[in-house]
């Protein structure tokens, strides 16, 4: 799935998720050693313990960041299945 993400540097963000499981991240756009320690930590969890943990996480004021839009993401994966 590709998400469009909102307030962040990144732009979208690419996830790959096998029976809520989540394979692969890939944000494109941000903070490049951020987002790929991110993408690497989520690497195998489930997405709802993703969600749980990431989501209201805020970047500079923001009221969102990188880790919030993959939360944001993630709970629409749920909500589309």
């Amino acid at each position: 799935m590709v998400y469009k993400t909102k307030g962040t540097c990144s732009r979208e963000i690419h996830i790959e998720v096998e029976n809520d499981i989540i394979k692969d991240v890939a944000f494109i756009g941000g903070c490049n050693g951020n987002t790929q320690g991110i993408a690497s930590l989520v690497k195998g969890m489930n997405i709802h313990d993703v969600i749980a943990k990431m989501e209201g996480i805020d970047c500079g004021g923001r009221g969102t960041s990188c880790p919030d839009q993959l939360a944001k993401a993630l709970k629409n994966f749920v909500t589309a299945q």
